[in-house]
């Protein structure tokens, strides 16, 4: 259980919520383990399966509280909100910034400078940790130059720059994620980035864990009442994503691609679990499957300090907590949108 921008979070999966005069009370096998005034909140979410009392849903929806079912993996199941909420206001303006070119490309720039930024503290950590075994030089010289790509986005004034931008900053890094992985080489090498199919075992991985993160941005947007299918870099297209895949941008390397090299790194998948079809795709079997999701729910569980909010959370969480300062921004609550820039 935890609190956080007034949101709070029920994330262990057997937890009841009940509701006792003014307050939100969290049920353990029938025992109350903690309590909550209600009138603190903006939103609940949970993410246990025993469910919510009608009695509190009511008083939720009666308030303006919004009460979110997820599963235990992170799926978006339901939201329970009142019949003067249902986050019109903030959709409308979600929409409406979404038709703004300026106002499109600010957000953006947002979501881009994270991501540059945290995969320059993806290769600089790698050079203070790993500099007997790696080629500090090229690192450094990868990351000054996207220490550049960075400045570029500030300045840069079209959606097309900063596509160009964003491209070849991830053209750079790539360029060097092979050097990064230091266990099964023999196997586990990176050529480049593919999809559609992964055509090698590093890029089956990214792929698998990319979606699990694009589920979890997605379930992460709906809680807080933006549509994810409408967003800012990422232009609409029927049943895509496309603001969850604006939000997981400055994730990605510090949530998935660090989760992928500590999978190999750390030998926790092997190349047995891999295997490969008649078109060339690599696939991996339903034990690393299985190994990777259990592995992806404890990182989920590890506690770090929100560079922003200056608070200590889970790794699980930080989704949750960027979709809340993104509908505080478009809202009008915040001057910026703070991208999640982790060191």
């Amino acid at each position: 259980m935890k609190k956080l921008l007034n949101t709070l979070y029920v994330t262990s999966w057997d937890r009841y919520l009940a509701l006792d005069g003014e307050n939100v009370v969290i049920l353990s096998e029938k025992q109350e383990i903690g309590r909550v005034p209600l009138h603190n909140l903006e939103a609940i979410i949970t993410f246990g399966f025993t469910g919510a009392s009608p009695a509190l849903m009511g008083a939720c929806a009666k308030r303006n509280v919004a009460l979110s079912f997820l599963s235990q993996s992170g799926r978006f199941l339901a939201r329970v909100s009142g019949e003067e909420r249902g986050n019109v206001l903030l959709r409308k303006r979600q929409y409406l910034l979404s038709e703004a070119k300026e106002a499109s490309l600010d957000i953006a720039k947002g979501f881009i400078t994270g991501k540059i930024f945290n995969t320059r503290w993806i290769l600089e950590r790698a050079t203070r940790d790993h500099g007997m075994r790696l080629d500090t030089e090229k690192l450094k010289r990868v990351s000054s130059q996207l220490k550049n790509s960075m400045r570029a986005v500030q300045k840069c004034e079209s959606m097309e720059t900063l596509r160009g931008i964003e491209g070849e900053a991830a053209s750079l890094y790539f360029s060097v994620f092979d050097d990064l992985i230091l266990q099964q080489k023999e196997f586990f090498s990176f050529q480049g980035r593919n999809r559609r199919p992964p055509l090698d075992g590093v890029n089956a991985l990214l792929s698998f864990v990319y979606t699990l993160l694009t589920n979890m941005c997605t379930a992460a947007l709906e809680t807080v009442g933006l549509d994810p299918y409408v967003g800012f870099m990422h232009t609409d297209r029927p049943g895509r994503v496309s603001l969850a895949l604006d939000l997981m941008e400055e994730l990605r390397p510090v949530f998935a691609d660090r989760f992928v090299l500590s999978l190999i790194n750390k030998r926790m998948v092997s190349p047995s679990g891999f295997y490969e079809k008649e078109n060339g795709a690599v696939l991996m079997d339903g034990n690393t499957r299985k190994n990777i999701l259990l592995a992806w729910q404890t990182r989920k569980q590890e506690t770090i300090r929100h560079p922003f909010l200056e608070e200590k959370v889970e790794w699980g969480m930080v989704p949750y907590t960027q979709a809340l300062l993104l509908a505080r921004y478009i809202r009008g609550d915040l001057d910026g949108y703070p991208p999640f820039m982790w060191k």
